[in-house]
């Protein structure tokens, strides 16, 4: 019998797009851990076994390497390489080890070192490693699988087109898909950053994660409907709905062979105004992706992911020369621009790599340039490495979190040293290579006039200005809906922020979310932003709009909306825009 209402469930649009399509369960079989006595006779036997299961999931875990290597490249791989990584942490395997000696069986103890590092993940602030808590959680799970004698149901049983749901999606499951018969994602737990959101982006397959409910309230072969645009999933669609998607899946298809068309179209207005989108990665291996989809350099090259899954070894110089040359080669002529590490603190003393004390609030505390300026020793080997690398290609070098000019002179009296050092080793490197900042706190903002003087280019970081300006974290769901792109105060520290660096006559970027927003593009062309950095899916969006507008109105409209003092009234005059 037809549905008479939808069931919307909403979670986190981890990938963009919609599908609708029969469910395909894949069930997490819960299993009960029970704690057992072991003899001491019989401890050493346990640890036996427990190796056992460690090695077993390690050959799974390179098979899933190889497998995710094939279909989607090196970059996934790493998802499951960093899962070996984790199997090797000594101090993982110290504790357990520990439990076992006190009298307890290996499930037991495996289970309850896991899940108390877990635990010590859930207050991180940064969305990227607090979500490795799920990969954890996943490395313990296998390993109790395994002890177990356990094995859950796979991707390899799809037969036909489905919508794959489940509590979590797992490396070991990516190892088994048959990506042309899934046609989406929904999951209970994850976030933007999460494996299933990530493979599914590299996929290019809709879905939604964080949905809480979703396993317990579908069955296999259950009609559903994917949003990864809203990030909703709608249960029991009726006819009404499902005609309505069927017209927005259709709509979908034919905008996405109309974008790719712009590949090779400059990033132009209608009366002939030029500005530049690059790209923001994490790693080398995005390059291709960001190339095919017609970006113009690298805006934003994050740097934090070499400090990630190293065990307790910083990297070394040599790390951030290859990685950074790498780059620079693939990248020629296009320029990149590279930022130095943007970590706290707190998350480099989890990661094993610094002892920090504890800060009651890290996000305003020691991390960025702060951090890099109080450790220059960790600095000093990145700078190397970024030094070295500019003589292979067009590389800048970018400082985060600048909030005022002695900062900036400190780094750049650091940055002088070691060029006079490479100078003395007669190593090569671009002794022009362009120096910028970061403006993403509202000190900086408030004196750019000063610091725009003293660099070769600037780029706004908007995550992090709307977030400081308003007084509001972004992650906290209390407040959330109070972090606004469109706030008068920011949209006039944005004009500023060009404005000012325009006199001196250097160039400004944006590498924020905000620049990914075909919504807010054609706003941030008016105020005269001459580069929008944003992920390699958005390129051809930004492109879209940029080609479908004049320079001349699209500043007018930009005038207009900065004599406003209300979002609403902003809202207004964009959606004149947008409304065609």
């Amino acid at each position: 019998m037809p549905a008479k209402w939808d069931i919307v469930l909403k979670g986190v649009a981890a990938s963009s797009g919609i599908s609708i399509g029969k469910v395909f369960s894949l069930e997490d079989d819960d299993f009960c851990v029970i704690r057992r006595e072991i003899l001491r006779s019989a401890r050493e036997t346990e640890k036996k076994r427990l190796a056992r299961a460690v090695e077993k999931t390690r050959t799974e875990f390179k098979i899933v390497y190889a497998k995710i290597d094939e279909v989607l490249g090196k970059n996934y791989a790493r998802i499951a390489d960093a899962y070996l990584l984790i199997l090797d942490d000594p101090t993982m395997k110290k504790e357990v080890y520990e439990l076992i000696d006190s009298g307890v069986n290996a499930e037991y103890a495996v289970f309850k070192v896991i899940d108390k590092i877990a635990r010590s993940f859930e207050f991180i602030e940064n969305d990227y490693i607090r979500e490795r808590k799920v990969d954890i959680q996943d490395i313990g799970r296998k390993i109790i699988e395994n002890l177990l004698g356990k094995h859950r149901k796979t991707l390899a049983n799809l037969e036909e087109d489905s919508i794959v749901v489940s509590h979590n999606l797992t490396p070991a499951d990516t190892m088994t898909i048959r990506e042309k018969l899934v046609k989406g994602f929904a999951t209970d737990i994850g976030g933007k950053t999460s494996h299933t959101a990530i493979i599914a982006q590299g996929l290019s397959i809709p879905a939604v994660v964080g949905l809480k409910v979703v396993s317990s309230q579908t069955k296999s072969g259950d009609i559903i409907i994917i949003d990864g645009n809203k990030g909703e999933v709608i249960l029991s669609p009726t006819p009404e709905t499902m005609v309505k998607y069927k017209r927005e899946y259709a709509l979908q298809f034919a905008k996405r062979r109309e974008l790719e068309k712009l590949k090779n179209l400059s990033s132009e207005t209608t009366d002939n105004h030029k500005v530049l989108i690059f790209a923001n990665i994490d790693n080398s291996d995005e390059i291709e992706s960001i190339l095919s989809n017609g970006a113009m350099g690298i805006g934003l090259y994050r740097t934090e992911f070499i400090y990630f899954n190293r065990g307790e070894t910083m990297p070394t110089e040599k790390d951030h020369f290859e990685n950074y040359s790498k780059v620079a080669k693939i990248m020629s002529p296009y320029p990149t621009v590279i930022r130095t590490f943007d970590l706290g603190g707190d998350k480099l003393t989890k990661m094993g790599l610094l002892n920090v004390e504890q800060e009651k609030n890290p996000s305003l505390g020691l991390r960025a340039i702060r951090l890099s300026l109080k450790y220059p020793e960790i600095f000093i080997d990145q700078l190397r490495g970024v030094l070295r690398a500019s003589a292979y290609g067009e590389i800048r070098l970018m400082y985060p979190m600048i909030s005022g000019i002695e900062e900036l002179y400190e780094a750049n009296k650091v940055l002088n040293k070691v060029k006079q050092d490479l100078k003395k080793e007669h190593m090569e490197f671009d002794e022009k290579m362009k120096i910028g900042v970061m403006i993403e706190v509202p000190s900086a903002a408030t004196i750019i006039d000063v610091i725009a003087k003293e660099v070769d280019f600037v780029s706004i970081g908007t995550n992090d200005l709307i977030q400081y300006t308003l007084a509001v974290d972004r992650v906290n769901e209390n407040v959330a809906g109070l972090y606004d792109p469109l706030h008068p105060a920011i949209l006039r520290f944005i004009k500023k922020i060009i404005d000012e660096s325009h006199k001196v006559g250097i160039t400004v970027s944006m590498c924020g979310e905000m620049a990914g927003n075909p919504y807010y593009a054609p706003v941030l062309l008016g105020f005269g932003l001459d580069q929008f950095s944003v992920s390699s899916a958005q390129i051809l969006e930004i492109k879209k709009v940029i080609r479908g507008i004049s320079f001349e109105d699209a500043k007018k409209i930009s005038e207009e909306i900065l004599k406003c003092g209300s979002r609403d009234s902003i809202l207004e005059i964009i959606n004149t825009i947008h409304v065609k």
